[in-house]
C-alpha cells in the first residue's frame, strides 16, 4: 500500500521531478539490496557447503575407525557416511528455509 502523500510532488516540485526522485530512490535502494544478496548468498553457499560436507566426512571418519577396530561383513564407512549425507542434506535444507523464510518477512516489512 502506497500513502497517497508520497505519490503526490511536494510544494514548489514538479511532477516530472518528484518522479524522477522516487525513481532514483528505488534505483538506490534496488543496489543496496543487490550487494547485500550477492554477499549473503555466498555466505549461504558457504553455510550449505559445511553443512553438507562436516556430517559427511564426519560419519567417514567414525566408519573408517569403526571398521579399523570393529570389523565385520558390511561396512560401517559406507553406511556411515550416507546417513551423515542425510544429516547433512536436512541441516542445509534447514538453513536454505530459515534464510527464505527470512527474506520474505524482510520483503513484507519494507513493503508495508
Amino acid at each position: 500500500m502506497t500513502n497517497e502523500s508520497e505519490d503526490q510532488p511536494a510544494t514548489g516540485e514538479t511532477k516530472f521531478s518528484h518522479q524522477v526522485g522516487e525513481k532514483a530512490a528505488r534505483k538506490l535502494k534496488a543496489q543496496r539490496h543487490a550487494t547485500r544478496t550477492v554477499w549473503s548468498g555466498l555466505g549461504m553457499m558457504g553455510l550449505v557447503g559445511w553443512s553438507v560436507a562436516v556430517p559427511t566426512l564426519l560419519g567417514a571418519a567414525i566408519g573408517v575407525w569403526l571398521d579399523k577396530h570393529y570389523p565385520s561383513s558390511h561396512s560401517w564407512t559406507l553406511m556411515l557416511l550416507a546417513i551423515g549425507l542425510g544429516l547433512g542434506c536436512f541441516n542445509a535444507w534447514h538453513w536454505v528455509a530459515k534464510e527464505d523464510r527470512e527474506m520474505h518477512e524482510q520483503e513484507k516489512d519494507s513493503h508495508e
